[in-house]
């Protein structure tokens, strides 16, 4: 079966002509003296979108990604950060080097409950080095979703439309986005010389 975009001739109107054909990654935007056909089959969504030129308010360049990891990223720093710096600044054990347990507690018969009180001293002593343990390990973590926003990344050519939640997004490999983005606004723009010819 044909594809749409080899037929456009069947899809103009009485009257219609073709300005530009312009292949924007996978999709292929076809300008005519009315509207803006953007065919996309390969994208999830509409295998076809058109807009009346008169409702085209411009074409910009846009990167999409998942922000939602972005924000985990952002977040595993901050608390990394915030737990290295307090465990390098705060002196714990400074504070906690004169508490000491008496030896002769075992005799009131106390003992176990004492030795429960030296650990935990024992564990706070020591808590600046596990904070910077921790931070460091969620700064290691922070490296993974930064990673998966990078590679999340995608560039898109946007046909900007009077009503913007109905624009039109095509992915488009950045190599070719501003060569692209300009031949399609040279198309869309009335009396230039794309437009002309």
């Amino acid at each position: 079966m044909s594809r749409w975009n080899d037929r456009v001739e069947e899809l103009l109107y009485e009257g219609e002509s073709v300005v530009d054909r312009i292949e924007v990654g996978t999709a292929t935007v076809v300008v005519t003296s009315h509207r803006v056909l953007a065919f996309t089959p390969r994208q999830d969504g509409a295998n076809f979108q058109q807009a009346d030129r008169p409702n085209v308010t411009g074409v910009s360049m846009s990167t999409d990604s998942d922000s939602a990891v972005l924000g985990y990223a952002l977040r595993a720093t901050a608390y990394g950060l915030v737990l290295v710096v307090a465990g390098v600044f705060l002196p714990i054990d400074r504070f906690l080097s004169g508490v000491t347990i008496p030896e002769t507690t075992g005799q009131l018969g106390i003992g176990g409950v004492l030795g429960l009180f030296q650990r935990l001293l024992s564990l706070l002593r020591n808590l600046d080095d596990l904070m910077q343990v921790f931070g460091a390990l969620l700064l290691l973590f922070a490296i993974v979703p930064f990673g998966m926003y990078l590679w999340s990344r995608e560039q898109s050519l946007v046909i900007e439309l009077a009503a913007e939640d109905e624009s039109i997004s095509l992915p488009v490999p950045e190599s070719d986005s501003e060569a692209v983005a300009d031949r399609l606004e040279g198309a869309l723009v009335p009396g230039s010389d794309s437009a002309d010819g």
